[in-house]
């Protein structure tokens, strides 16, 4: 299983981001598409490629074809989305905040699959990609929703610590050579 080869993984001195990792995605309480949806979405924002390479498949095992590419397509958009909104966000010039962004953003509107599990996905990678103004959006869709605040800090706990693993495991890979 290459969840436990990834946490096999791990040295030990960040053995807290072993049981983490094991705890988030072990013991997640969020459906099945959710949580696998948010485990890839998230391996593909930290761009580490050791934690994309294990948790891949197992994502894919676990998620209908059209989860598979929704949540690829999450991680895809919001690479975009959280450069271009945080910039805007935090050029100190508010006249950036009234122009029209002019980018294609179609799958937010058509992701394939339910809109909740897509904006939970846009939001867990929005967290590791430091977007304040995309967290707040994403947040406000999914309460208005009907989503509790547990769900989607749960959805934020796996973007920690899949970002943390990647850090750490990209850094030793680095370190061994």
């Amino acid at each position: 299983m290459a969840l436990d080869e990834l946490k096999a993984a791990i040295p030990d001195f960040a053995k807290d981001l072993k049981l983490n990792l094991g705890s988030v995605i072990g013991n997640s309480e969020l459906p099945q598409q959710q949580l696998w949806g948010t485990v890839l979405a998230c391996a593909i924002a930290s761009r580490s490629p050791i934690v994309l390479k294990e948790l891949e498949p197992e994502a894919q095992a676990n998620l209908k074809p059209e989860a598979y590419q929704a949540a690829k397509s999450a991680a895809a958009i919001m690479a975009m989305n959280n450069v271009f909104y945080r910039t805007r966000h935090l050029l100190s010039d508010p006249e950036y905040g009234t122009m029209r962004a002019g980018l294609r953003m179609n799958v937010i509107g058509k992701p394939g699959v339910d809109k909740v599990d897509f904006e939970l996905w846009s939001l867990a990678v929005s967290a590791i990609n430091g977007c304040g103004q995309c967290l707040d959006s994403h947040e406000q869709v999914l309460r208005q929703a009907g989503v509790d605040r547990e769900t989607i800090q749960e959805a934020v706990k796996i973007a920690a610590v899949i970002q943390a693993v990647g850090v750490t495991l990209d850094a030793e890979a680095v370190l061994a050579e």
